[in-house]
């Protein structure tokens, strides 16, 4: 087992008092339970950040929640996992898609950002020696965007790389469903109007019986296809499970004369809705039904006061007819912020770049190496 750096400096809360103004900071005092609540105040709250997706993906006891408020009331917050490889003092700090720092009908608040850096910077790279890499939840050119990197500008930004750098197609829902039917590519219109023609029928829910049923024709086609993935639908399913009911993955089945034909899984918290899985059986593959399960995915976000939908990522080079499907959407080409970096430990530094660049190199050969497992052998070697 990994050393974890929780029980340090943990169940504490700083107050600052700028003006009349009572500023806290409370680290690894929240329950998950109020966690989920606090979510929900935020439009920049995301999957990734749900306690769930960390406590299945990472390990509960390798977890670090850190909560900002202002006279008592959560102005901003951010889920981060922490590696230490072993006992000594080092090791990294990873947030992903955060922190959350825009509530809900309201802006981004420029102090808000800030001090919430600041009391990032200061738990895990000051107090616990971490090397902290934060991946925001930010689309470069955006408001938040702008926010956010005057809010970083004492951190490092990560040299772009296709690595690091997270491109997606980015669909603005606020036109009506017959604005954006008409703004669809004409190939995938057509290609809709004959799904729509094929006698197929959708069924929807958050259940774990329908993401099962998804599993199924997931493990289906990965065998036809025989692609490499990171995407482990067991543990997305282990999530399912484990989240909250307002918080789960929507799953959305497509069936021919009975028979499930295509499938495809979305996440929707905050203003975006994201899509996660998508999947064709062998008896689907000309029945056109991912069309019409997106589609449906666009009219249930819409009927749910979501604004934005985020196809999922996109490489035209590694998987080009991905990318063609995903344009046909009509939205906005888009790439998120580079990542984020600060530390004052040298050691912490070597040791998160060095981990970080051999499980890149790793990747897609013999499987994703578990960075807890690439520091620890790294950290043995010094």
């Amino acid at each position: 087992m990994f050393a974890s750096d929780i029980a340090v400096d943990s169940k504490m809360t700083t107050e600052i008092h700028p003006g009349s103004s009572s500023w806290q900071v409370e680290v690894d005092q929240v329950k998950s339970g109020d966690w989920a609540q606090f979510l929900d105040l935020f439009t920049d709250a995301n999957f990734y950040q749900t306690w769930s997706y960390g406590r299945v993906r990472w390990g509960a006891g390798n977890l670090s929640h850190l909560v900002l408020k202002r006279d008592g009331e959560v102005l901003a917050m951010a889920q981060l996992r922490i590696v230490r490889p072993t006992k000594l003092k080092f090791g990294m700090a990873y947030l992903r898609w955060g922190p959350m720092c825009e509530r809900r009908g309201q802006p981004l608040i420029p102090e808000v950002a800030a001090r919430m850096v600041r009391a990032l910077e200061e738990e895990y790279v000051e107090t616990r020696k971490l090397f902290l890499r934060v991946i925001p939840n930010a689309f470069a050119g955006s408001p938040r965007a702008e926010v956010l990197q005057t809010a970083f500008s004492g951190f490092t930004p990560e040299p772009s790389t296709p690595d690091n750098i997270y491109r997606t197609f980015l669909l603005d829902l606020a036109p009506s469903l017959e604005e954006l039917r008409k703004n669809l590519d004409r190939k995938w219109r057509n290609q809709l109007t004959r799904a729509e023609k094929n006698n197929l029928t959708i069924t929807a829910g958050n259940g774990i019986d329908e993401f099962q049923a998804f599993c199924r024709i997931y493990k289906q086609m990965r065998q036809r296809k025989t692609f490499e993935t990171t995407v482990d639908e067991e543990e997305f399913l282990r999530i399912q499970q484990d989240l909250p009911e307002p918080h789960r993955m929507r799953t959305l089945l497509c069936h021919e004369n009975g028979v499930i034909v295509a499938g495809m899984v979305a996440t929707a918290i905050g203003d975006t809705g994201v899509y996660l899985l998508g999947a064709t059986s062998d008896e689907g593959l000309n029945a056109k039904g991912a069309y019409l399960l997106q589609w449906n995915m666009i009219e249930w976000l819409k009927e749910n006061g979501i604004r934005w939908y985020d196809l999922g990522g996109i490489d035209p080079d590694a998987n080009p007819g991905v990318y063609h499907f995903k344009k046909g959407f009509s939205g906005m080409d888009v790439l998120q912020l580079s990542p984020f970096v600060a530390s004052n430990s040298a050691v912490s530094s070597v040791i998160a770049k060095a981990g970080m660049a051999m499980q890149r190199a790793l990747r897609g050969s013999s499987g994703t190496l578990h960075l807890a497992r690439t520091l620890k052998q790294l950290a043995n070697k010094n």
